[in-house]
């Protein structure tokens, strides 16, 4: 736009020129418009040889005279507001004028004059439309839309930079309602200029004031104006507040007054202020006549967040604020069950009370609705970051309370189905609850863990999942069925995950039995005894007693001398160290501060800490009884190993009993995730349970750190030296929960045990070969003779024959190990034996076929069909319907069409399904064998129109909360870029955009994004979509893959900054460790500043003060630029929000002296 008005203003220069050249030529001119003399008579025109050009005829019309048009054009003018200027602004436009009238004085001489003349004026004309009126190059063929600028802006060169008086300012016009000569009115009074147009900045080089052509600091005022009238075009329809996307009124709307739609479109002016009126009187009218829409009171709230971006004024906002408040109170009266107006409502609150009082509000909201997962959940988010009231003790209570509250609630829940409906059919809202009930345990258990308590955690989950899954099958209350679990767990019975577990209701019925036999073998030594053994029982039994109670005298006195003995030796003992820490130059009395004087002892009491947080994980067994100092054992240690003994007491007020199989199946997936075991994903990415569990991680799960990965590659193949991106150095140590071996170990137990509970659970079974893989080797270590988990497999299948999908996982296991021999075999014997089994496992068929058609196309060597062949020969026995049978050649012609005929067949019954809400994992297998059968015989167009079809067969709204359905679209989205060289990038590239409006939050469309967008676009637009939906819909994923993204690329330190400045001023990523820690880890290891990392580390404790890990990081990243001082005070504040530490700073000083 700069270059076009740069060339415009050179070429009126030239037109001056030329003008006065013509000046000379011409003596006069009598009009404006030289297409038109006056000396010429119109009967002469219109009587000319016929010979004469069509283009004369058209002048003989009377309505193009002069007097028409220049009444026209001064009538447009006149109309138009024009500001009088002494002087004018383009006097050469005004002389050519001049020249204009005195040419019409002038006589033609002859038939080639007047030819020339008026070649002449119509060159001069088209100059004149080329400068004069813009909006006539748009109807002119010849005209250009762009210039170049072969001069240069001496403005850049003044500056430095890009003017910022040049920054455009557009303003749209209809085209519609702009005829010819209003526009070229428009242009001259914009010529004409006024006072606001005019920029008082003097130019350094040719000091002249210059004039602000787009920009100008007074109309940046008048903007600011809140009486400032602003044209709008409004369109029918469109004004009515608060009506859904899909509505659609019967009958036209129309409205008048000011502001309001008359006709199909009308521009309205209206300043903010008569906005503001306007908008609360119609949301006064809306939440009077319809006072429970949450919808109406809702956006009448966010419409004061529109008002306080205007106000300024800290007292104006703070009235605003309290407009905003009130407008929820009023809401909530009418509407005192509606969560969503309690969330804004709360959070209303917070920015205006103090934390004591905001918390007494929040513990009277939730007496009356103690029944809330999301006012519960957001409860404890506000106290949990809150770091002067965070404690870990109070943090506790208040998750006990949450978990009782909700049990309570479906308690009671239960009772009130369970009273009109078969005791066998579980009410969906039960189910609800029992997962939210899931979801607030697995927060605790996440909170103890960062906190420390890694012991009481895992004793959390195991004292759940023996209450919830194993109880006995008896009829008990839950206080009956609380005291007798006490006595399982205060016994020496093996828990979950440990060697030997059996589980509480078989661990009851052997000692129930083990009971009897005593009491049997009781019985019969006292029949053997029998007989009358005269007056001398009751006398020696007498004599006994005596005996024992001196034996009690004498134990209370020995136990007293022995008490006494134990103290004198603790404080000889304490003595002992005292003297030995005065020999080696320690003060006990002076104080920490004073005797460590090395920032770096504290480093190495971190480092020591976190090694003792990765070991001590498990709950000692040991009963507190056998715990003493007689054997020698430190006063230290032995108070060490009472911690890490749970006692009942410790987790009794967190168990709840789950009666639905759902939230049972979802208890068992959530702790193998928690103890970085490898699972198939059970829920969507949509899910708000899914992104709070991301959110609240200290470190990187292996589905998320493995899509990071994939991008450093992408940019490491796209770039000709490696980038200085590396995930595990923002991620810190290599101390990943899922590489430890006794973890593992641990883990596989578990799921072995809950396989009683949920027997031929493919996902269980797929869960502890991983795991077993995991405990004897690596995850990546491929190509191994002897599959680890073998020997697991065939025991499992020893056990039950009959589970084939049994057989699927574990031959999916062979052929990731590189034995594809073996894991055909296992395959072949799976399908010849399923026609034999029941309808429950036939239904599982599809599920075999897929992963055996899958299992031979990932191990297609180059040019190699014969897998491809056997994967058509698999795909086409499901599809016909024959019995299976081994592969022998290339199938025929008439077996792939049966298999086609079939599968449509098989279609229709799926749509039926489908139509009815049932969406499982058979379906979505068959759906993808289908797809996978097309792309193999008939193309890849085939198979991505299958899958096309089955998207349209379920509404949009379950495509977004189906994990099923999200896996069917990854589906589609890997066939596409297998084809994206035959298809096109475009394709693939519309698919990702389109699948990220759908799941937003998707890690997996995240990475291909970025994968693909290095083919097809440029960085920056890359840039703009990572924008987009940060701004749109954050999200902690969002925010790591575009940090990963510009890392990579070795991006701009001052974008990476803008990046995560940006997300932790979020509310929702605020809480997020995870970014807390890459943050500090990249001011340290890739910007260099340890400065901003030392700010930076200060602001992370403040946001999440329960996350021990994060304040480890400072002890060992930053003790170089924190002092012992500051160090040991951090240590003080860790011991005063109560995180458990290990590790005495005095074992570090004895190990340095």
């Amino acid at each position: 736009m700069v270059l076009d008005f740069v060339k415009m203003e050179e070429q009126k220069a030239v037109t001056a020129e030329q003008d006065e050249a013509e000046d000379e030529k011409q003596k006069s001119k009598d009009s404006r418009f030289p297409l038109f003399p006056t000396h010429i008579n119109n009967n002469n025109t219109c009587s000319s040889d016929n010979s004469q050009n069509a283009a004369s005829q058209w002048l003989c019309n009377s309505s193009f005279q002069l007097t028409d048009l220049s009444v026209i054009n001064d009538a447009v003018v006149s109309s138009l507001p024009v500001e009088e200027d002494d002087q004018p602004l383009y006097p050469s436009r005004s002389a050519s004028y001049e020249l204009l009238e005195d040419e019409s004085k002038s006589d033609s001489d002859g038939e080639r004059e007047k030819t020339n003349k008026k070649k002449k004026k119509e060159k001069k004309r088209k100059r004149s439309r080329g400068i004069g009126d813009v909006y006539d190059s748009r109807t002119s063929t010849k005209s250009k839309e762009y210039f170049f600028d072969s001069h240069g802006d001496r403005d850049n060169l003044v500056y430095g930079k890009l003017y910022r008086m040049d920054v455009p300012r557009y303003k749209l016009n209809d085209p519609e309602k702009l005829s010819r000569f209003y526009s070229e009115g428009l242009y001259r009074l914009s010529r004409r200029g006024s006072v606001l147009d005019r920029e008082g900045d003097i130019d350094e080089m040719d000091e002249k004031l210059k004039l602000g052509r787009y920009w100008s600091t007074k109309y940046a005022v008048l903007e600011r104006q809140k009486n400032l009238k602003r044209v709008r075009l409004v369109m029918p329809g469109k004004s009515g507040i608060l009506v859904d996307s899909d509505f659609i009124p019967l009958l036209d709307v129309e409205m008048s007054g000011e502001g309001s739609l008359v006709g199909d479109g009308s521009v309205v002016e209206e300043s903010w202020e008569d906005e503001m009126l306007r908008k609360t009187r119609e949301f006064n009218k809306l939440t009077r006549e319809h006072p429970h829409d949450e919808k109406g009171w809702l956006a009448f709230a966010e419409f004061q967040d529109c008002v306080t971006s205007k106000q300024s004024n800290k007292g104006a906002l703070m009235q605003i604020l309290e407009k905003k408040i009130s407008i929820l109170e009023k809401a909530v009266e009418f509407n005192p069950d509606n969560e969503e107006l309690l969330l804004s409502l709360m959070k209303a609150y917070l920015s205006r009370d103090s934390t004591d009082v905001l918390i007494g509000r929040w513990e009277t909201v939730l007496m009356q609705h103690s029944g809330s997962f999301k006012l519960w959940r957001q409860f404890l988010h506000v106290v949990q970051g809150e770091f002067s009231k965070f404690k870990v003790s109070d943090m506790r209570k208040l998750y006990a309370n949450a978990i009782q509250a909700l049990s309570a609630a479906c308690g009671k829940q239960f009772r009130q189905v369970h009273q009109t409906v078969k005791p066998h059919s579980v009410d969906s809202a039960i189910v609800e609850l029992e997962l939210c009930l899931v979801e607030i345990f697995l927060s605790l258990c996440r909170l103890e863990w960062q906190a420390g308590y890694q012991e009481l955690t895992t004793a959390l989950f195991q004292a759940e999942i023996e209450f919830s899954l194993f109880c006995p099958s008896l009829l008990l209350t839950e206080q009956s069925k609380q005291r007798l679990f006490e006595h399982f767990w205060n016994s020496d019975g093996a828990r979950v995950g440990e060697e030997g577990a059996l589980g509480w209701s078989i661990w009851l019925e052997k000692e129930e039995e083990s009971r009897h036999k005593v009491i049997n073998e009781e019985m019969a030594q006292g029949n053997d005894e029998g007989g009358w053994t005269g007056w001398s029982e009751p006398i020696s039994k007498s004599k006994d007693n005596v005996k024992n109670s001196e034996d009690v005298v004498n134990d209370i006195v020995v136990g007293k001398e022995i008490d006494e003995e134990i103290g004198n030796e603790d404080t000889k003992q304490e003595d002992d160290t005292e003297a030995l820490l005065k020999l080696l130059g320690i003060d006990v009395d002076a104080g920490l501060n004073d005797e460590v004087k090395d920032a770096s002892t504290w480093g190495r009491w971190a480092e020591e800490e976190s090694s003792r947080d990765c070991d001590q994980w498990r709950p000692i067994r040991t009963k507190c009884s056998q715990i003493s100092h007689s054997d020698g054992t430190p006063v230290r240690e032995a108070d060490e190993q009472l911690l890490k003994v749970i006692l009942y007491e410790d987790v009794r007020e967190f168990l709840f009993s789950l009666t639905s199989e759902e939230a049972r199946l979802s208890l068992v997936y959530q702790f193998i995730n928690f103890f970085g075991g490898r699972i198939s994903q059970r829920i969507c990415t949509n899910s708000s349970n899914w992104n709070e569990n991301v959110l609240t991680l200290e470190a990187l799960p292996d589905f998320l750190s493995e899509n990071l990965r994939k991008i450093d590659n992408v940019q490491t193949e796209m770039q000709a030296t490696s980038s200085v991106f590396n995930l595990d150095i923002l991620s810190g140590s290599n101390n990943d929960i899922s590489r430890r071996t006794g973890m593992m170990k641990f883990l596989r137990n578990a799921i072995l045990q809950c396989l009683t509970a949920f027997p031929r659970n493919y996902i269980l079974e797929e869960a502890a070969l991983v795991a077993e893989e995991l405990s004897v080797t690596e995850m990546n270590s491929c190509g191994c003779s002897v599959t680890p988990c073998r020997i697991l497999a065939k025991g499992l299948l020893k056990s039950d024959r009959q589970d084939v999908l049994l057989c699927g996982v574990y031959a999916q296991r062979e052929a990731f190990f590189g034995n594809i021999d073996h894991a055909r075999r296992v395959f072949d014997m799976a399908l010849s034996s399923i026609e034999g089994l029941s309808l429950d496992a036939q239904s599982n068929a599809p599920l075999l076929y897929l992963w055996y058609a899958e299992t031979e196309l990932a191990n297609i060597p180059d040019n190699d069909s014969e897998s491809s062949f056997r994967a058509i020969h698999i795909l086409s026995c499901l599809g016909s319907g024959w019995t299976y049978s081994t592969f022998k050649g290339q199938p025929s012609s008439l077996q792939i069409l049966r298999a086609h005929q079939g599968y449509m067949e098989r279609i229709k019954a799926v749509r039926s399904t489908w139509l009815r809400g049932v969406v499982n994992d058979q379906s979505i297998a068959l759906i993808c064998s289908v797809a996978l059968f097309e792309e193999l015989t008939r193309g890849w167009a085939a198979g991505i129109e299958v899958l096309n079809v089955a998207f349209t067969m379920v509404l949009p709204e379950r495509r977004s909360c189906s994990y099923q359905l999200e896996f069917l679209f990854y589906f589609n989205l890997r066939m596409l870029l297998r084809h994206h060289k035959q298809s096109s990038l475009s394709k693939v590239w519309e698919t990702i955009l389109h699948g990220l409006q759908i799941y937003p939050y998707s890690p997996v469309l995240f990475n291909t994004l970025v994968e693909i967008g290095n083919l097809y676009t440029t960085p920056n637009k890359l840039r703009w979509i990572f924008d987009d939906h940060c701004h749109k819909k954050p999200s902690i994923v969002v925010w790591l893959f575009a940090l990963a993204f510009e890392i990579s690329r070795g991006g701009s330190l001052h974008r990476i900054h803008g990046l995560f400045e940006r997300a932790l001023a979020q509310d929702e990523v605020r809480c997020s460790v995870v970014l807390w820690r890459w943050y500090i880890a990249y001011e340290i290891n890739i910007a260099c500043d340890l400065s901003a990392a030392r700010r930076i580390f200060f602001q992370a404790i403040y946001a999440c003060p329960w996350s021990k890990k994060l304040w480890l990081d400072g002890f060992t990243k930053l003790n170089s630029i924190l002092t012992a001082k500051e160090l040991s005070d951090l240590q003080e504040v860790m011991r005063d929000k109560e995180l458990n530490l290990r590790t005495d700073i005095y074992e570090i000083l004895l190990q340095d002296a």
